[in-house]
């Protein structure tokens, strides 16, 4: 077998698509890819994106065959020459539109003269019947040919979208209309207003939307702009310049006051100030030295600084925000479960009211005029547009305005759950404090000082818990060299113990690395009590001391955890720390509720717990102890500055490292939730009141058309009016 054949890792890509008119069309896409074996697909209507997973032996050129072949354009996103492609299409295609509205429009506007006449008492047309039927035939078979190929797509394919309904309602209105002209039916009224008026209408309905709809997707577009096009390569003494995209690697990045960085990587020389608030959220910029990690779309604010690239293209953090924003924004909220079955039988039932809007008011009022009039009409209100856009224009909007807030939500699902959080577990170290805990306290009771920080140094060398850093810094300020251990063991939520100088040595809870009694409990209740951790260092055979290590709390965390409070949720600390410190902190912070000495498995089993009481349980954490705990809550929340497992795992990251980020994502939550809510009202109470006036005759067809056109603008509309809000 070929490798080809042999690869089955799971990747993923984005197709952008183009030609869908409703969420029935989103709806076709998306059970086309999903035909596929090894596929799972998601379409989104507002984005006009798939988000296709799939096993590496696919073929994505068969998956964009199988779009085309149903009626639709796509392109891959990740696929640099058919990105660029799609948006000279999508350019192209918009110039089109407009030139075909503005020629449905001159023809059109003639006919709207006519109707406005009759309604003044009018009794005969000042526009010959066939005048009107030349005029209205390229506006139906040329400008409108877009339904009747939609329709065509929709029918084959055993699926029924916006384009039949469009198609059925301006034909029986054109032909009728043409009829009653050819066999010069006098005494019968001719309706080609109707049709010209709805597919003009519409043409201008799409327009507005697409507009609109470009507007949800700012928040990336502006995240794109961020990524400088060129960069400074010094390459062989010299220094030239190349574009971004054909940076590696390994290149060594020049980069002078003023400029972005190309590039993630390491300083390789120079000294300045970079301004990361466009990744962070933080307005304070950053000294940079030697040795320092720079990112991508950061700004130089000072000296030149030489940088070798450890990260370009996809690679870079930015890159990484970019795709959880774009992936988020094109996934479906559990909210909209609902409105997609409603769509998915949407035009058949219309299409069957209109059949017996048509013969009941023929039977009842015996008019066959009327009895057309109310039935074209129920075809051109009815608008399933609004229903599919309700919920993912507002989710677009609401995670986009997160990523410029600092706040990456992973998908949908999160953005909906935040709102209905109703108890926050807190990590302690890191997420309610700095998370730059420093040593404060050494007390030998064997040895020297110096050999107590270096043995327990050497224990705390390769781990990436801060407390742990804290010591190893301490060391190195006294010039300490650090011996090798061997036999090193982790135990989660204890300490760490290995040989040292052939001497068995264990650093963690006093309580584990030695018995009760050979413990110094006054010095162990004096460091505690001021809210330090209290880590003890022994030998095979006794206590050789102690090292008490302190974090301040965040600045803002008392104030957001108040908020949090305020809003009815119901706030808990978890920490191994012991019963001291963690009152000392929790009492700092204002937190009434905590657990102590909790070990890293039972922080997951306390959420458990939590969620068998009916509670919507949060988790905020940032380290690889609480992973997890955050993957057994309902929402999880990391601290962008805590280890790659907990991002990977959290619903929510946190690019300020702030717990006022938590409360601006239930902000954004609640706002979002809220305008979902308006816009399904909206859409729902549009057809159930505008499909009955039009059968009961209450609607004239144009009306009918014009109001069907704006539904979605309106519902994307309102959804816009997101990115005025404001976050605490």
């Amino acid at each position: 077998m070929d490798a080809e054949k042999l690869d089955q890792t799971e990747k993923s890509t984005e197709l952008q698509l183009m030609g869908m008119t409703c969420v029935n069309c989103a709806a076709k896409v998306e059970k086309t890819l999903n035909s596929f074996p090894d596929i799972k697909a998601s379409v989104n209507f507002a984005t006009e994106k798939a988000h296709v997973e799939f096993l590496g032996n696919t073929d994505v050129s068969q998956l964009l065959k199988a779009i085309q072949d149903i009626g639709y354009q796509a392109y891959e996103v990740s696929n640099e020459i058919e990105s660029s492609k799609f948006k000279e299409e999508a350019a192209a295609e918009y110039k089109k539109e407009l030139r075909h509205f503005i020629i449905s429009l001159v023809l059109t506007i003639p006919f709207l003269i006519e109707m406005v006449w009759m309604f003044t008492g009018a009794h005969h047309e000042f526009i010959p019947r066939w005048v009107q039927l030349v005029m209205a035939t390229p506006v139906q078979f040329w400008i409108g040919w877009r339904f009747y190929r939609g329709s065509f797509f929709a029918l084959r394919s055993k699926s029924a979208n916006m384009d039949v309904l469009v198609a059925l309602g301006t034909s029986m209105a054109y032909l009728l209309s043409a009829v009653v002209t050819v066999l010069n039916w006098k005494d019968q009224h001719v309706y080609f207003e109707a049709s010209t008026a709805i597919i003009t209408l519409i043409l201008l309905g799409k327009l507005m939307e697409s507009r609109a709809k470009g507007k949800t997707s700012e928040a990336v577009e502006s995240l794109l702009r961020l990524q400088p096009k060129k960069a400074f390569v010094e390459k062989d003494g010299q220094i030239i310049e190349v574009a971004t995209s054909d940076l590696k690697a390994g290149d060594i990045v020049v980069v002078k006051n003023g400029e972005g960085v190309p590039v993630d990587g390491i300083v390789a020389s120079g000294e300045s100030s970079i301004d990361e608030s466009m990744l962070t959220g933080e307005s304070i910029p950053v000294q940079k030295v030697a040795g320092d990690a720079v990112y991508a779309a950061t700004l130089n604010q000072e000296g030149t600084l030489k940088i070798k690239a450890t990260g370009v293209g996809s690679k870079t953090q930015l890159a990484q925000i970019i795709k959880i924003v774009t992936t988020a924004q094109g996934s479906k909220a559990p909210i909209q479960r609902m409105a997609d079955k409603i769509s998915g039988v949407f035009v058949p039932v219309v299409v069957l009211i209109s059949i017996i809007t048509f013969f009941a008011t023929w039977f009842l009022a015996g008019d066959l005029t009327s009895a057309f009039i109310a039935s074209v009409s129920v075809l051109v209100i009815a608008c399933p547009c609004a229903l599919g856009l309700a919920t993912p224009t507002a989710v677009v909007v609401g995670i986009g305005k997160g990523a410029q807030a600092g706040v990456l939500f992973r998908d949908a699902k999160a953005l909906e759950l935040a709102e209905k959080i109703k108890v926050l577990v807190l990590d302690k170290t890191g997420t309610i404090t700095e998370g730059k805990p420093q040593v404060t306290d050494v007390v030998v009771t064997q040895g020297s000082q110096e050999d107590l920080l270096r043995w327990a140094a050497s224990l705390e060398m390769g781990s990436s818990h801060p407390l742990a850093q804290a010591i190893v810094d301490e060391a190195k300020k006294h010039g300490s060299s650090l011996p090798a251990v061997t036999n090193f063991r982790s135990v989660a939520g204890q300490g760490v113990e290995g040989v040292i100088e052939g001497r068995q040595m264990r650093l963690g809870r006093p309580h584990w690395v030695a018995p009760e009694y050979s413990l110094n409990k006054e010095t162990l209740a004096l460091l505690e009590g001021q809210g330090k951790t209290v880590m003890t260092l022994a030998d095979d055979s006794r206590v050789l001391g102690y090292i008490a290590v302190a974090d301040k709390i965040r600045e803002t965390s008392k104030k957001a955890i108040a908020e949090l409070q305020e809003k009815g949720i119901r706030v808990m600390m978890l920490t191994g720390d012991n019963e001291g410190t963690a009152k000392e902190i929790a009492a700092q912070a204002g937190i009434k509720e905590f657990k102590h000495s909790v070990k890293p498995a039972d922080k997951a089993s306390v959420i458990v717990a939590l969620k068998r009481q009916k509670n919507r349980v949060a988790m905020v954490g940032d380290g690889i102890n609480d992973a997890p705990a955050l993957a057994v809550a309902d929402v999880s929340f990391s601290m962008s500055s805590g280890t790659d497992i907990a991002i990977e795992t959290a619903d929510v990251t946190l690019m300020k490292n702030d717990l006022q980020s938590v409360v601006q994502a239930i902000e954004l939550s609640e706002m979002t939730l809220k305008k979902i809510r308006q816009n399904l009202f909206f859409a729902f109470f549009y057809n159930v009141l505008g499909i009955p006036l039009a059968a009961m005759g209450m609607l004239n067809p144009v009306i009918a058309g014009a109001a069907m056109a704006m539904s979605s603008v309106s519902v994307v509309s309102n959804s816009l009016l997101l990115k005025r809000k404001s976050l605490s």
